[in-house]
Order: structure tokens, then sequence, then C-alpha cells
């Protein structure tokens, strides 16, 4: 007897659940609530004589469905669950006319039979994983403090140019901290040197000193010297100088709180430093595809777990004709996004990716394909390094193994790039954009007859 149970989570409202044996509808649209009275009494109406006779699939809705699923685990029940993407299409055919969460639990219920190889067995608790979430949160965090420091950017250069030159444009704490109480130039010169670089000493733990108080007393002159007497209202400007620079010292706090549980969580995650071992991979990169990935059991092969990345191409194939596009961006953003990353630095550390590289490079492809390229490469060698706990091994071409500071020099001396190389090639791909843009074929209307005989011929480069 096979029992399928699919329920399709609600996130604030009920969820609702229908019940298939052996291919028929037991019942469907049973309503309830993600608590205990509702989950008993749905676990009472299954009446099962063994809970290993449950299948219970699940859709991964926010967070709502990690409870649910969690539930049933603990009670023996077998927890599955199904990519959204891959359930769409048949979502779409079960909802030609109506659409509503009693046909979406009853398609779920049916998934095992008619789209098994959708289903992806829940083995943790994903999302609600604390690495897993605490790498996603900092980013994010990373991405608001890089907008705060764009517009931060912009309203300094209001004060001139000479503010730069003393403040730089990292933005330091020692230069949010002085922006955030002293942006107006009236201000800096009624503060005067002396009270200035007692303030900076203290601030930069004594990096900045005389030199850098002096600095900013002198472009603090310059900005009024340029707008003159009744040029700009400083004090409104400084105030809004003041607020960005307060919020980009909350998050640069926030970020180093997270750094430090980060750190922790992975070396309980990852106690033998596995993923750092591999060349690129710093510590927040290590941390994210450890996070990210979880156990890489629990993909299939490691073509599912670069596919997960979505840095595979599109492929495009009928008959004898095959066509491979961009990457498909169906993955996981943030791990993707990192794996780039750590491939463009690990390009420069580990001769077989450098040559790799360098392939790619002198065969005219982009630098950005190229490191894709690389990207899943990478990913390959680092979960085959956590499926068999063991470190990741830098090797020459030829395979002897060699240290990070033999593999910089062996790359610096036979696989470098001449920066005009890609400079050349990517002007090249310009301007073939162009001409393909501008060409009098391209304006033509795709589905107009031709009265050309037709092409019988592969239009592309055959894939083996």
């Amino acid at each position: 007897m096979v029992l399928t149970l699919g329920i399709d989570v609600a996130c604030r409202a009920a969820h609702q659940a229908t019940l298939v044996r052996d291919g028929a509808t037991v019942w469907r649209g049973r309503k309830f609530w993600t608590r205990p009275a509702d989950l008993d009494r749905l676990w009472a109406d299954l009446d099962l004589c063994d809970p290993g006779d449950l299948t219970v699939v699940v859709e991964p809705t926010r967070n709502a469905w990690i409870v649910v699923a969690e539930w049933f685990r603990r009670r023996g029940a077998r927890v599955v669950m199904v990519p959204t993407t891959q359930s769409a299409d048949l979502r779409k055919y079960y909802s030609k006319h109506t659409k509503n969460d009693r046909i979406d639990s009853e398609l779920l219920a049916r998934l095992p039979m008619l789209h098994p190889e959708g289903l992806r067995e829940y083995s943790g608790q994903g999302p609600a994983d604390a690495l897993r979430r605490l790498v996603k949160q900092r980013s994010t965090m990373v991405k608001r403090r890089t907008a705060v420091y764009s517009r931060l950017d912009a309203l300094v250069e209001l004060l001139g140019p000479a503010w730069y030159e003393v403040l730089g444009s990292n933005y330091g704490i020692a230069a949010l901290e002085f922006l955030a109480r002293y942006a107006d130039p009236n201000a800096v010169i009624r503060l005067g040197q002396a009270r200035l670089a007692r303030f900076l000493i203290a601030r930069s733990r004594g990096a900045w000193r005389q030199d850098h108080a002096a600095g900013l007393v002198v472009a603090a002159k310059d900005t009024l010297a340029l707008w003159g007497p009744a040029g700009m209202d400083f004090a409104e400007l400084a105030d809004d100088i003041g607020h960005e620079a307060e919020q980009a010292l909350f998050l640069t706090r926030q970020i180093k709180q997270i750094d430090e549980r980060v750190a922790n969580l992975y070396a309980e995650a990852d106690p033998q430093g596995i993923v750092a071992s591999a060349p690129g991979v710093g510590p927040v990169i290590s941390a994210v595809i450890a996070g990210r990935i979880g156990d890489p059991h629990r993909f299939t092969s490691l073509a599912a777990i670069r596919a997960y990345t979505g840095l595979v191409p599109k492929v495009s194939q009928s008959g004898v004709r095959k066509v491979e596009s961009s990457i498909t961006k169906a993955g996981d953003p943030l791990l993707r996004e990192m794996l780039f990353t750590a491939a463009d630095q690990a390009r420069k550390i580990d001769p077989q990716i450098a040559a790799k590289y360098q392939r790619l490079m002198v065969g005219d492809r982009h630098h950005d394909s190229a490191i894709c390229h690389l990207a899943t490469q990478l990913l390959t060698r680092i979960a085959t390094c956590m499926r068999t706990g063991q470190p990741y091994a830098l090797r020459d071409v030829d395979g002897t193994p060699i240290t990070e500071a033999e593999g910089r020099a062996i790359v610096k001396e036979r696989y470098q790039i001449p920066a005009r190389h890609r400079d050349n090639l990517r002007h090249k791909q310009m301007r073939d954009r162009r001409k393909q843009a501008a060409s009098p074929e391209s304006q033509k209307s795709q589905s107009a007859p031709t009265s050309g005989p037709a092409n019988t011929k592969p239009t592309s480069r055959q894939v083996a």
C-alpha cells in the first residue's frame, strides 16, 4: 500500500491536504493549521499502521513548510520536497481553468506517480539551518551598506574632491564617525586642527593623526571657497550625510557581529576546513558554500550540484541540432555569486584552473563566460572533497603536488593573459553585436517565408 499526502502550505491561511492511496484519491481539501491539535487530528485521520508507508509531499513556501515537514518526519513519515520550477508546468495543466489550494494539494499528492524525478528527499531543516540563514543575512546587509556608500558618495561629492583625498573611498570607521558629526565645513574649521586630530586618533586607533586633521581643515576651506558666501546650506547637507554615515556604521557593526557568528557556525559545520582548503575561497565564501550546499550527499550526482547553482548552460536540442545558450540562473543566487568570485581568484593560484582559463580566453571566450565555466569546475572539486572528506589538493598540470606560493608563481609564469588581448576580444564582441543588430537579416521577421533552400545542416557547434 502506497500512501501519499500532498500538502499545499500557506503562510497566513490554513494549509490544505489531499490523501492518495495506490493512485486513487481518498479525500482532498482537508484544511488544517500549523497547530499541535490540528496536526494530531490530521495524523489520526490518516489511520496509519506503519508511519513509514506515508510519503508527505510539500512545496517550499517561504519558511512555513519547515515546521510541517519536521513534524511529520519526527513521526516516521517520509518527507519529500518539490522544486517550484519543476512543478509549475504540471500545475498549469491541472489548473487550466481554475487555480486553488485544493487542486494544488491534489497535484502534490499525485506527483510521486506523475513526476517522480522532480522529488527531493527532505534531509534537514533547509533555510532553518543557522549557517544557511546567516550567510544570506550577511549578504543582504553587505548590499544594503553598499547602497548607503553610493548615496554617501553622491553627497560628499557636493563638498568637493579634496574630501576624498583625505577620507578615501572605502569609508572606514574613522571616516564614518567623522562624517556623522562634522560633515559641515564650518564645523570643521570651528573645531580646529588640534581637537580634530585628537578625535581622529581616538576613532582610528592611532592610524589617523595630525596630517589627516590638517588635510580635513584644508578641504573644508576649499569647500567654502568653491561655493562662496551664499552657495550652499551646509548644515542641512551635513545632516543628510550624517544620517547616511550612521546607517553605514550600524550596518558595519552588524556585519562584524555576523562574521563572528558565521565563523563559529562554519567551524562546527566543517571542522576539518575542507571547503576553506580550496583556492580562492576565504572565510566568507567557504561559509557560504558550506551553508548553502549543506549535505553534499543529498544530491544524486555532481551534475545535480552544478545544476543547483544555475551555472550550467541552457540546452535546446532537436535531432542533430543542439544549441547551448546562456546559463540557467535557476539555482541559489548567493552560491552562484560566491562561486564566481572564488573562481576568479582560483585561476590565479591553481595551475590546472589557470590553464583552462587560458584555453578558453585564447578561444575567444568572454571573461565572464570563462569564469562561469571555471566556477562549475571548482564547485565539482569542492563537492567531491566534501563527499570524500579529503581537503583540496593543489597540483600542477602534470599532477605534481605544489604549495599555494608555487601555484601563484607557476600561473604568473605560464598562464598570464595579456590585458590587451582581453580588451581586443571585448571590443571585437561589441563590434559583432552591433553589426548583427544593424544587419538587414536581423531586422527581418523570423516567421517570414524565405525563397532560399532550407538549411538541413546543424547551425551550431556539436557538443559531444
